[in-house]
């Protein structure tokens, strides 16, 4: 099909009949809050939700030109929303070391260095961005590298399957090898270039992306509360708090403020559309400023246990009001999946004296995320003409699910079975703007394709006896 051909087809109207999860609130403070037909009807036309709720109150919206899908044995929710992740980091996941500051020295800044390579960095950038998909993530807060190329093939990648994506070059000016390094004049300048080039340009937005304090000198972190003030809408991203070892580094580095997110504060870089990575070592203090400023705690269990950073404390976060989003922080993080993120948010909780709820943690990956990042009239739902980004999960994805979704007694049983038992091979089918942009099986038949024809080509040497 040509590619006109098949934008002409993605304006249809198209129906798809299945068990349809959205939400109304956060489960863990509004009854009800989350709405479960299961008999529904999702109505998608030109890229937007049209409709979406019980089949048998909808039913007469579907035209005798609407296409209809049959999904009757599979559940449609919202697009996932990972609101921290490295996609230059794509192809060091699972690379082992004792703890993070190592863990960077050793993997990360020599892997971040091949992408002053514009043809490197579209690569992985595709391939990120195809892993997403098949993880069911529609939308995602990445970090580029501190070569401004290494945004444009994100965001050029990101373009082409028409994603929401938020991502940003990274500042870097101290601290780190002479080959990652920046300086504030030429960070403010390469981040102001990129903004007016991807900032709002379809379906794209840029954040302002400081990796840390320990790699901005005060010149740099002031330049980018510039770039803040100029420009009020576009995101921030850093970290914060991750490392018991960062922070006493932190405060030798910053001799004079109150702690390690005062220094953020002080530059101006705590507000709406302000997402920090980890949040696990803060005080109340802290915490009350965040909730105060709205600036939003990505929790990011799968890396927090990786290099054992700590546990985030879900019940001081809630009792002080801060927004809280989940992520997979790759490559940190062991798997792009946000289900297998749940998995390991709920273990965080439960060392923690807290009951996550499936629920709330399914909510915390989709509206729960849309309305920290200030994007819940556009994503992580399914209410009228806000964006189609929806995936498929498929109970039966593997015999265990299959065996165990057969037998649950209520939804909040379904959803727990699909995080503590789910994975990739649970996503099968993601649509962005309403096209689809993912199908498991598709896939699956490809890399089996591939795989064969690597072998038939690249025979395993046997390895020599010993």
């Amino acid at each position: 099909m040509s590619q006109t051909a098949k934008r002409d087809s993605d304006t249809k109207r198209t129906a798809y009949r299945a068990q349809l999860l959205t939400f109304k609130g956060d489960p863990a403070r509004e009854q009800d809050a989350a709405v479960f037909d299961e008999d529904g009807v999702l109505i998608v036309e030109d890229g937007r939700v049209v409709a979406a709720g019980a089949y048998s109150a909808l039913s007469g919206q579907i035209t005798p030109d609407t296409q209809v899908q049959d999904r009757r044995d599979k559940v449609i929710v919202p697009g996932f929303i990972d609101t921290h992740i490295h996609y230059p980091q794509t192809d060091m996941i699972a690379s082992p070391a004792p703890g993070l500051l190592p863990w960077l020295e050793t993997y990360t800044f020599p892997t971040e260095r091949r992408f002053s390579d514009p043809e490197y960095a579209a690569d992985t950038a595709n391939f990120f961005c195809d892993e997403l998909l098949a993880s069911g993530t529609t939308t995602a807060l990445v970090y580029c590298t501190v070569h401004k190329g290494s945004a444009d093939a994100l965001f050029t990648a990101s373009e082409a399957r028409n994603m929401r994506m938020i991502a940003g070059k990274v500042l870097m000016d101290r601290n780190c090898p002479e080959f990652l390094r920046d300086t504030a004049q030429s960070g403010y300048d390469d981040s102001a270039e990129l903004i007016e080039r991807w900032h709002n340009r379809g379906r794209q937005l840029y954040a302002l992306t400081p990796r840390f304090a320990p790699t901005s000198t005060e010149a740099q972190l002031e330049a980018c509360g510039v770039l803040a003030r100029e420009h009020p809408d576009v995101f921030i991203q850093s970290h914060v708090a991750e490392n018991v070892d960062e922070v006493k580094w932190v405060a030798e580095l910053f001799p004079g403020h109150r702690s390690y997110l005062d220094i953020y504060d002080h530059y101006g870089l705590l507000r709406s559309r302000a997402v920090y990575g980890h949040c696990i070592h803060l005080d109340a203090e802290d915490r009350k400023r965040m909730a105060q400023t709205n600036t939003v705690a990505s929790h990011c269990p799968t890396s927090n246990f990786f290099l054992g950073s700590g546990l985030f404390d879900f019940e001081k976060a809630d009792e002080a009001g801060v927004p809280i989003a989940l992520a997979t922080d790759v490559g940190g993080g062991t798997s792009f999946s946000m289900l297998q993120t749940m998995n390991e948010a709920h273990k965080v909780a439960r060392l923690s004296g807290f009951h996550l709820t499936a629920t709330r943690m399914f909510w915390l990956a989709t509206a729960g995320a849309a309305k920290a990042l200030n994007l819940d009239d556009k994503i992580g739902t399914l209410a009228p003409q806000s964006e189609a980004d929806f995936i498929v999960l498929d109970p039966s994805a593997t015999p265990l699910l299959k065996r165990r979704t057969s037998r649950v007694q209520s939804l909040e049983e379904l959803l727990f079975a699909f995080a503590l038992l789910g994975d990739d091979r649970a996503i099968f089918e993601t649509y962005a703007a309403g096209q689809r942009v993912h199908q498991r099986d598709e896939k699956r038949e490809r890399f089996a394709a591939q795989a064969s024809s690597t072998a038939l080509t690249s025979p395993c040497k046997p390895r020599a006896a010993s």
